[in-house]
């Protein structure tokens, strides 16, 4: 029997809905039209299923829809006859009869986007409070490795300082000498105002050294390296490999994380340096081409003019800038949860936060040695 059946009948005092056949979706069309024109009379009601040969949801969900309204009606209705799985299929169909709003209700603009400024905030705290404790567990497998040096993975940082360093001199190097250019360029317009043109060595050789030098090279590699490591890790968490370094005793944080602070925070120095020189070729090519300055006199004054104690300070702030961008690359992979979307987010996540740090370092690292007379 594969069609559905609906008989309505008298047992005592007792009112018999009896089923018969399937109660599934396919089946339920003309029953449910006839359950419509049926009114509670008052009497106790059996709803019997003995006969149904089988039950999907859509028919749980109109044996359950029955009882409810009819129970709220005033007449009790009871099932009868029925397994355990359509039992069971009932009370999970009931228990997932809720009211849903179509639309969730208005709320005051000002509540809702204090709401969201707290969320954010409180997302801040959490970023924040977990950065702190992966340097932190990073510095403590790096003091670690210093008591047992045959630790270190000497293949993996040279190999990371190849990838970090040696792949992105050409274009931290175009990008430098680029931004010499445009310094000299615009320096030399208004200082033309002053007739004070020869000053633009000054300006591209203090800026450049102190400041422009490693800041530019830092968020490059932020965006270059410090996106690749969590993409890397994050690829690897998926894979679930990061779980398989742990169930073998392998250190995650010794394995993929020290390798790839200790490789960014080496090489930063000297990439700091080679944008600053390269920074410096492009601003004497301008002072040479458009402004007719000799470039053995744009040497000789950048010679004047750069304290070496700018170069120091360049060269003290790229490592840290370095370590900042290398662990929060691997922060956020080792974040990644869940698909290949989160991946996305993470590195994104990583590329944000990393620029976002070193421009905040960097404006402490001013004032601070701004207070020692370090101008």
């Amino acid at each position: 029997m594969r069609s559905c059946e609906l008989h309505d009948e008298t047992r005592g005092d007792t009112r018999v809905l009896r089923f018969r056949g399937r109660l599934t979706t396919a089946r339920v069309n003309e029953v449910a039209r006839r359950l419509r024109d049926l009114t509670p009379d008052g009497r106790p009601t059996v709803i019997d299923v003995t006969q149904v040969e089988r039950v999907d949801t859509t028919g749980a969900w109109l044996i359950y829809r029955i009882v409810r309204d009819w129970t709220k009606a005033g007449a009790v209705a009871t099932v009868e006859g029925a397994d355990e799985d359509t039992l069971k299929l009932i009370e999970q169909v009931g228990a997932n009869d809720r009211p849903v709003k179509i639309r969730p209700d208005r709320t005051n603009p000002f509540v809702r986007r204090l709401g969201q400024v707290g969320d954010h905030v409180i997302d801040v705290v959490d970023t924040l409070g977990g950065f702190l404790g992966f340097l932190g567990e990073t510095m403590r497998v790096f003091v670690r490795t210093l008591r047992h040096p045959s630790r270190f993975r000497w293949p993996a940082i040279v190999r990371q300082m190849e990838v970090v360093g040696v792949n992105s001199l050409g274009i931290v190097g175009l990008m430098s000498f680029l931004v010499g250019i445009v310094v000299a360029q615009q320096g030399a317009v208004q200082l033309r105002q002053f007739g004070a043109e020869v000053f633009t060595i000054n300006l591209v050789g203090r800026s450049v050294t102190r400041e422009l030098g490693v800041l530019m090279t830092a968020i490059m590699v932020a965006g270059r390296s410090g996106s690749a490591f969590a993409a890397q890790i994050g690829s690897m968490k998926l894979g679930e490999e990061v779980d398989a370094m742990r169930t073998i005793g392998l250190s995650p944080t010794e394995v993929l994380t020290l390798p790839r602070v200790l490789a960014t925070a080496l090489v930063m120095p000297l990439l700091a340096f080679y944008a600053s020189i390269l920074a410096i070729v492009g601003g004497g090519l301008f002072s040479w081409l458009s402004l007719d300055i000799p470039l053995i006199t744009f040497v000789q004054r950048i010679q004047e003019v750069v304290p070496l104690t700018d170069l120091w300070i360049a060269l003290i702030k790229a490592p840290v800038f370095g370590l900042l961008i290398a662990v929060t690359g691997c922060y956020q992979g080792m974040q990644v949860t869940g698909n290949a979307e989160s991946v996305g987010q993470r590195t994104t996540a990583a590329v944000v936060q990393s620029i976002f740090l070193v421009i905040v370092l960097d404006a402490f690292f001013a004032v601070f040695f701004t207070a020692l007379g370090w101008i």
